[in-house]
């Protein structure tokens, strides 16, 4: 078994902002829409495939994020979704949405044509909203 380690082109994507109890939390770094990414250690590719303690661990761990989406951004849509067609690694994306997003109601992927980073203090904000001051 090889220790575990995040992919590269996840953290190329995204801001490394901790650990949730079961997985790794990310924050995708367009700020176009709140786009955080869950990455479980496991070499498995299938969220279904996990064994039943740490998939619910790991959807847990969504539903924190997707409670900080809803009540704390006042998202009135949170798509989930586990894809990697691109990155194999299992990674889960919970991604807030609404109707005054710039892709709305298409999906973000290929359909957000604009870019803008977080800055260094919105990055600690949403850090902190999620797994409290570090």
């Amino acid at each position: 078994m090889h220790p575990f380690a995040l992919h590269p082109q996840l953290l190329a994507d995204c801001h490394l902002l901790g650990q949730l109890p079961h997985s790794h939390l990310l924050l995708h770094r367009n700020a176009q829409v709140p786009w955080f990414i869950l990455v479980p250690e496991t070499e498995l590719g299938n969220l279904l495939d996990l064994p039943t303690p740490q998939r619910d661990g790991v959807l847990t761990d969504c539903k924190r994020i997707s409670d900080y989406l809803t009540a704390g951004l006042a998202c009135p849509r949170v798509n989930v979704a586990w894809i990697g067609n691109l990155v194999p690694q299992l990674h889960v994306h919970v991604i807030g949405r609404g109707p005054g997003d710039p892709c709305w109601p298409r999906p973000v992927w290929g359909n957000l044509a604009e870019s803008r980073d977080y800055g260094a203090e919105e990055v600690d904000a949403i850090r902190a909203a999620l797994l409290g001051s570090t």
